[in-house]
């Protein structure tokens, strides 16, 4: 029965970690600011010390994003040290986007404005207003930059509805 228990238990909490994604990293002991997007699974993405991430205002977390608070190396000492642990607070800033994929390694601060580009592993700190890619991520342009980037080849149809988007891209992407 005991079993039993425990299997509601965890179906219930991924009902929850999938239906309220900001709401369950809360509840895990993530600090999140206001008009945050997590799309990934907050089960998983914020590792055994989820109270260590603080997230500020207006991000996204997008899928396969993992928190990493610890340094799990230090099971190579464990013989000699078995109460050693490594630990590190991660902060994001605000408006900052996460891209698929990324790592943030323990004792890591994002800046605000700034954009973490798919598959990044952040293993030092990343200054505000800029884009870090990379393994490490490294600043590559600054977020003015970016912006200029996009509007030369960005276009404006997200209120279109799916049909719509459909077939403008179709029609206009090579």
């Amino acid at each position: 029965m005991r079993a039993a228990g425990r299997a509601i238990a965890y179906l219930v909490s991924r009902v929850r970690a999938y239906s309220d994604p900001v709401g369950f990293a809360r509840r895990l002991g993530v600090q999140v600011g206001s008009d945050c997007r997590i799309l990934c699974n907050p089960m998983v993405a914020f590792g055994s010390e989820p109270y260590l991430v603080s997230i500020g205002d207006h991000v996204t977390v997008t899928a396969g994003v993992h928190f990493i608070t610890h340094d799990g190396g230090v099971w190579v000492f464990r013989r000699e040290d078995p109460e050693i642990d490594v630990f590190g607070r991660i902060r994001i800033g605000d408006n900052v986007f996460i891209g698929l994929g990324a790592t943030l390694m323990p004792g890591v601060s994002v800046g605000d404005n700034c954009v973490i580009g798919a598959g990044a592993v952040v293993t030092r700190d990343i200054p505000s207003d800029c884009v870090a890619v990379g393994v490490p991520a490294r600043p590559v342009r600054s977020i003015a930059e970016y912006r200029d980037a996009v509007e030369a080849r960005g276009v404006r149809i997200r209120s279109l509805g799916d049909a719509a988007k459909r077939e403008y891209l179709l029609k206009h992407l090579p």
